[in-house]
């Protein structure tokens, strides 16, 4: 209480409300009024006088002191230094990162309909995984505790390099294997290494926004290009931007649409790649998840020129807290990368590392990603069951044949943001997806995200749908 009152009184005088030679109470009254311990006020008075602020004589009474010192801390002479700070600005790039509406919220509940960016994490082994962590945690050599290698846990990037050579054809070494802080870093991380400022990227519209963020954030010149059935449109591109640096691409699902780069298109980028001397990014952020026949071959298994960088993730294969990602560059550029990661945070978390590393070497991670596989199909299909009932004529939802969300295409008047603001109110999450786009414009249409929604939610959410489309 001493200290709550040596402070009130102190920013009264600072203030000004008790003025210079205003005499204070006695401390009698002051403990009366205040209901504190007379001893209290005593104390509080004897700090203000060792601070200047106060004189005190026991005849006399206590009086404020002239400003002295205590002045510069006053509103007058805060003041030019606030107006000298308020002139400042950010940085541009920064500036323009602000205009943009791609900023996922912190989550408060899990399993919403339609929340298109949340794995099911009302399934995922929580107890098997605080195992796994206590077990690390316990046994954990002492050097692991210190400073991490800016690369990745080197166990992990073994795991890494056999996983995506078995599951996706990624041929590569550990040392090729860059482990980042999520997919988010891994795309800033490439743009930092890649891209000097007004170089030319190729860029899928619509397409992933945090991408596009990453690489204007770098200077880049992001040029938009259009996607059609076969994935992107590498001849329109080709004039558009003939001198482009980076090509940037979700080949096994196209984010948002769904789509599928053929097996022609396929060729004809990774030959305009080997030509032009150009990098092509290759994200595949859940490509495991794909419900008929086997995951299509990765654009990186067909590379010959060595041009294709492969993006990986384990966020959406297993919790979003997890905050771990990859990059698999070609030798020659493996150097660059590891110095360009020690700048950024030195390095990811070592012991989330050595979790992760025996939870897929104990064969809990591909258990449990072929778990998810046969969820989500099912999840997806209830999705589209129950729009076809309730939603024909309204929203036309596709069928999902990989990943974890889908398209609803919009069939009335209604508009993209009319109906997510609508739903938004009713505890329903959707997302336009002319917030993905950039130049070319789509039909109106909705991103529905499944994968995190039992199928009660599934049901609840397509009955609001209905609601509100009818």
């Amino acid at each position: 209480m001493c200290r709550w009152l040596y402070s009130e009184l102190r920013s009264a005088i600072v203030d000004g409300r008790l003025k210079s030679g205003a005499r204070l109470p006695s401390t009698r009254n002051l403990a009366a009024q205040y209901g504190l311990a007379r001893g209290t006020v005593v104390a509080a008075f004897q700090h203000l006088q060792a601070d200047g602020f106060i004189s005190s004589e026991v005849s006399a009474g206590s009086f404020v002191l002239p400003a002295t010192e205590w002045e510069i801390t006053t509103p007058a002479k805060q003041k030019p230094f606030r107006q000298v700070i308020s002139t400042a600005t950010i940085a541009k790039r920064t500036q323009s990162l602000l205009k943009t509406t791609f900023f996922l919220p912190p989550s408060r509940s899990i399993g919403k309909a339609f929340r298109a960016y949340e794995p099911a994490i009302d399934l995922f082994p929580v107890d098997l995984w605080a195992r796994i962590a206590a077990r690390v945690y316990r046994n954990a050599p002492r050097s692991l505790y210190g400073q991490g290698d800016a690369g990745g846990y080197a166990p992990l990037r073994r795991a890494i390099a056999e996983y995506v050579g078995h599951s996706r054809g990624v041929s590569c070494s550990p040392e090729q294997i860059i482990v980042t802080s999520g997919a988010q870093q891994a795309l800033d991380l490439l743009a930092r290494v890649l891209l000097d400022p007004a170089d030319e990227l190729w860029m899928e519209d619509p397409g992933y926004p945090g991408a596009s963020q990453a690489f204007e954030s770098a200077g880049a010149n992001v040029i938009p290009i259009p996607v059609d059935a076969n994935g992107i449109d590498v001849a329109k591109a080709m004039k558009l931007s003939p001198g482009a640096r980076v090509a940037y691409v979700t080949p096994a699902n196209q984010f948002p649409l769904g789509i599928v780069m053929s097996a022609e298109r396929r060729v004809e980028l990774l030959s305009w790649a080997g030509r032009a001397g150009a990098w092509i990014i290759e994200d595949e952020y859940d490509a495991e998840y794909r419900y008929s026949g086997k995951p299509l071959a990765s654009l990186h298994s067909l590379d010959r020129s060595g041009s294709v960088i492969y993006v990986g993730t384990f966020t959406k294969m297993l919790f979003n807290a997890l905050r771990i990602g990859f990059i698999v560059v070609p030798e020659r550029l493996v150097e660059a990368f590891r110095v360009a990661r020690s700048f950024i945070d030195r390095h990811a978390p070592t012991l989330d590392q050595a979790v992760l590393t025996e939870f897929i070497n104990e064969g809990h991670f591909g258990h449990h990603v072929s778990k998810m596989r046969a969820v989500y199909a099912d999840r997806s299909q209830l999705l589209t069951d129950e729009a076809n009932k309730h939603l024909s004529g309204f929203l036309d939802v596709e069928n999902a044949q990989s990943g974890m969300r889908t398209v609803a295409w919009i069939k009335t008047g209604a508009t993209e943001m009319e109906l997510t603001r609508r739903a938004e109110e009713l505890g329903v999450e959707l997302v336009p997806i002319s917030s993905f786009v950039r130049k070319y414009e789509r039909n109106p249409a909705l991103m529905l995200g499944f994968a995190g929604c039992n199928a009660a939610e599934i049901k609840r959410g397509v009955s609001v749908l209905a609601e509100l489309v009818s």
